[in-house]
């Protein structure tokens, strides 16, 4: 999710004196932290806004993943800088605030270039968001938390509070320790760190409570989880998998995104044991070619994927596998390339992400030898992502006249229509009646569209749960 999006509080303090907005670029992630800043706020005061125009405090979530990805922050900070100007003129005040990967990168350089910025704070530091506001209305000049504190910051977060749609996130795993050559994600996010067992269980509930009828759990390297478990040992991912299918009520699980390293065995078999874990996975690749993925530090092998793509495919004959792939990587050769095509037909993916390499400063890849051209990046990439696009709707076509479970999310786009997700992700639209949202129900696919599906209501009254 590259595009910036506004993020509604998760809930809010009852007749709130404050408005809050927050705008959440990048991953899942970001938009679980974006509503747990929001909960952070609450006690103060601080309730949704609509529009930065109306809201008393603004907050920019940053992801530095993409392109350009500083820039856009920058852009939007001069925007709102005028509006904060407004604002004073008339005698109010605008807290303004970046957060997230952009400014723990860049804490130093967004106080200089926007003085205006009231609050810079890491990924780490929510949890002391209300201090830092009683601060900067004390204090003259920027207050900047972009350490990585000794103490967890899930430790200090209050419950998540409100109701939320039937889909929510839950962070499990932050942090990664992998230090590909071209990611950020270790200097932003920091080491690898899994919340424990007992807490992640008891927010499933809480979400579940809160109307939630699937649960995605998220990390960076989500399968690397080894949290301590309820009776002091250290659990894995699957066992924490077979711990959250048993929380009543809870119909479906994902997680994402995970790493080939770290996907053993048990938790290919949670995949043709756990009902409630849904046949789609996002395993990112990167690139088909060993020289190249040698130069990532992906630490493994293309025959590792294809490994694990045939070994979860016999644990779950139905499952789909989703990936990530960068092409351009600097020394990537047109063999390399090739080798990466060869990986994509001969392994087969629902959906895909691709992108042109782009250098993030201060990462090993930046200052490699032997970048490649533009130009060949960008026909490199129309290539990949023709054949990604052409499995895409032929797996999307292969669905037509299926039946099964969907859940259910809220009202499509059109007047009647109810939208929802199948198993393996994919938007679907049907006739059907808006408070159906939230329940699991059984329809036959009709037809396959360029970004989504059509369905048939087998019957309204029967609900299947997933």
């Amino acid at each position: 999710m590259s595009a910036a999006s506004p993020t509604a509080p998760s809930g809010a303090a009852a007749m709130p004196r404050k408005r809050l907005y927050i705008r959440t670029w990048g991953c899942q992630m970001n938009v679980y932290d974006s509503g747990r800043m929001a909960d952070v706020l609450a006690p103060l005061g601080y309730g949704p806004a609509e529009t930065p125009e109306e809201a008393d405090m603004v907050i920019l979530n940053t992801c530095h993943i993409r392109e350009k990805a500083s820039e856009k922050v920058f852009s939007d900070l001069g925007r709102l800088r005028l509006l904060k100007q407004e604002k004073e003129a008339a005698g109010q005040k605008m807290v303004l605030a970046v957060a997230g990967c952009v400014a723990q990168a860049e804490g130093a350089e967004i106080t200089a270039r926007a003085p205006w910025v009231d609050l810079v704070l890491g990924p780490q530091t929510y949890h002391r968001l209300p201090e830092m506001v009683a601060r900067a209305s004390r204090a003259a000049g920027a207050q900047i938390e972009t350490d990585f504190p000794v103490e967890q910051k899930f430790d200090h977060l209050p419950d998540a509070r409100g109701q939320q749609g039937p889909v929510a996130f839950l962070t499990i795993q932050e942090g990664c320790d992998k230090f590909c050559s071209f990611c950020v994600v270790p200097y932003t996010r920091g080491a690898e760190f899994s919340r424990p067992a007992a807490a992640i269980i008891a927010e499933a509930k809480r979400l579940v409570a809160g109307g939630a009828r699937e649960i995605a759990l998220l990390g960076q390297n989500v399968n690397a989880w080894h949290g301590e478990a309820p009776d002091g040992s250290t659990w894995g991912l699957a066992r924490l998998l077979y711990a959250l299918a048993e929380v009543e009520g809870l119909a479906r699980i994902r997680y994402t995104t995970s790493h080939p390293r770290d996907m053993d065995d048990d938790l290919i078999r949670a995949h043709g044991a756990v009902p409630q874990l849904m046949p789609f996975l996002h395993l990112p690749v990167q690139s088909g070619s060993d020289k190249v993925l040698a130069a990532m530090n992906r630490g493994h092998k293309a025959e590792l994927f294809y490994r694990l793509a045939d070994k979860l495919r016999e644990a779950r004959p139905d499952l789909a596998l989703s990936s990530d792939f960068i092409v351009g990587h600097p020394g990537e050769t047109a063999e390399d390339h090739a080798a990466t095509m060869r990986l994509v037909e001969k392994v087969g993916f629902a959906l895909a992400y691709s992108f042109k390499y782009s250098p993030r400063p201060g990462t090993p890849a930046a200052g490699q030898p032997f970048q490649v051209a533009e130009a060949v990046k960008d026909e490199r990439l129309q290539e990949l992502q023709a054949l990604l696009r052409r499995q895409q709707d032929d797996f999307n076509r292969a669905c037509v006249g299926r039946e099964c479970d969907v859940l259910m999310t809220g009202a499509g786009r059109h007047p009647g229509q109810v939208a929802g997700r199948t198993p393996w992700l994919q938007p679907i639209h049907a006739i059907g009646l808006e408070s159906l949202a939230g329940q699991v129900v059984r329809v036959r696919i009709t037809a396959a569209h360029p970004n989504s599906l059509s369905a048939t209501l087998l019957d309204e009254k029967e609900l299947a749960c997933a």
